[in-house]
């Protein structure tokens, strides 16, 4: 062991020891790293640069400068060469400084490598592996180079990073001084003063087993089973998303409401056809000419989303909330409804056993399966193909359910993404 390692594990020891016991069982010689200069130096981790390796401390000022000046606490996810960690110290404002640690053996490599025992002694500082968290926190700063190095252990917090990162991006597209998105209100103003606030669907079922039905794939293997059992004569509330109206109805099984967000879903996703006794849950945006189509009743709502924010002071309606899917407007009517127990037929946010979609050809729904680079844990284990989206998707439902303890949720597929704060339904789930 260098002065260097003992030094910096040294404090580690003292201060948090059980991070030193993970770090001493890590696998330094895994750590494919290799040196690259410049102006100054830094390490490529398999092809991936660790930071700057011209002027570390420039790339760090300018990372500490997108953080609030005024933070007294800070969140640094993956440590990297310790360089943000010595700038963030220098604000007068900051009191705690938490760093994560995304990669264990990265870590441990650098602990042996470089000096990091100057900020690891810095009373305001705090050390802990990231997967010792469920949740991210805020303000954080997240290394992207750490981000895309981060250990599977870690990826529940990676996912939760990445998912924050892109929220300003995701949200461009709801800006309500987009000029699609007046049109589309204005377009639909006079359906949105006419048809029924959904407010009224509100603690109309207390205490109803309610079933939610998305389109996952791992839908298909309980269509005869639904329809078997959406014959009873007192069977759960069927609440189904958009995309799944299809796939329904060729099965024989009438849901009691349907949700629809999304201003792409047309008529080809919820034909009018046999449509009457089906209510119709929708945001504004949605094509008129499909919602005037729609035989059954239509109630209308809002999310929190600032495109509604000008027509929800004209034209005033009570709100779902969205996480960016429709299946998280389903979940929460469910539970406004009364609903003290929520069943999830197809709610995959994953490709298993190789398909999108239950119902729709691959990519008709959305990217196609060759294009999926990311995965999630299914509920096996084991890896899944998925995509950035169904990622935040997920991360936005397992929140909603950890603030709903009073709900019972239960899920009816292993092959799809792992939902937290769900249970397997044993009636529904194979082993």
């Amino acid at each position: 062991m260098s002065e260097i390692h003992q030094r910096n594990l040294a404090i580690i020891e003292q201060r948090w020891p059980h991070v030193a016991q993970r770090l001493l069982a890590e696998d330094t010689e895994s750590v494919p790293a290799q040196l690259l200069e410049g102006r100054g130096s830094t390490l490529s981790i398999a092809g991936i640069q660790l930071t700057s390796r011209h002027d570390r401390l420039a790339e760090a000022r300018l990372q500490a400068d997108s953080l609030p000046g005024d933070s007294s606490q800070i969140h640094l996810y993956g440590p990297a060469l310790g360089d943000l960690q010595r700038v963030l110290l220098t604000g007068p404002a900051l009191q705690q400084l938490h760093v994560h640690i995304l990669n264990g053996a990265l870590f441990a490599l650098i602990l042996q490598l470089l000096e990091q025992h100057d900020w690891l002694a810095d009373p305001r500082v705090s050390l802990d592996y990231a997967d010792a968290w469920s949740e991210i926190q805020l303000p954080f700063f997240a290394l992207p180079a750490e981000l895309v190095l981060a250990d599977d252990s870690a990826a529940r917090i990676r996912d939760r990073l990445v998912s924050e990162v892109h929220v300003g991006f995701n949200n461009q597209e709801f800006s309500p001084d987009n000029p699609d998105n007046i049109q589309r209100l204005e377009q639909g103003r006079a359906l949105i003063q006419h048809d029924t606030d959904v407010a009224a669907l509100f603690a109309t079922q207390p205490g109803r087993e309610v079933f939610i039905i998305a389109t996952g794939p791992s839908l298909q293997q309980h269509l005869p089973r639904l329809s078997h059992r959406c014959e009873a004569a007192e069977r759960p509330l069927v609440i189904c998303v958009d995309t799944a109206y299809v796939p329904l109805c060729k099965q024989g099984i009438k849901p009691d409401l349907v949700v629809s967000i999304d201003h792409r879903i047309t008529a080809r996703h919820l034909p009018p056809d046999h449509s009457a006794g089906t209510a119709l849950v929708y945001l504004p945006r949605q094509d008129v000419a499909m919602l005037q189509a729609w035989q059954g009743p239509r109630y209308v709502g809002y999310s929190s989303s600032p495109v509604y924010s000008r027509i929800r002071q004209q034209l005033p309606k009570a709100t779902l909330h969205v996480g960016g899917s429709v299946i998280h407007p389903a979940v929460d009517l469910a539970v406004k409804m009364g609903a003290t127990r929520i069943t999830l037929f197809g709610a995959d946010f994953a490709f298993p056993g190789g398909k999108t979609h239950t119902g729709w050809q691959d990519g008709d729904l959305g990217p196609a399966l060759d294009v999926a680079r990311h995965w999630v844990r299914d509920g096996r284990g084991n890896k899944v193909k998925t995509q950035l989206n169904f990622r935040s998707y997920l991360i936005e439902l397992e929140r909603y359910i950890a603030l709903h303890p009073e709900v019972q949720f239960f899920n009816t597929s292993r092959d799809g993404a792992f939902i937290a704060g769900t249970e397997f339904d044993p009636q529904w789930t194979a082993a």
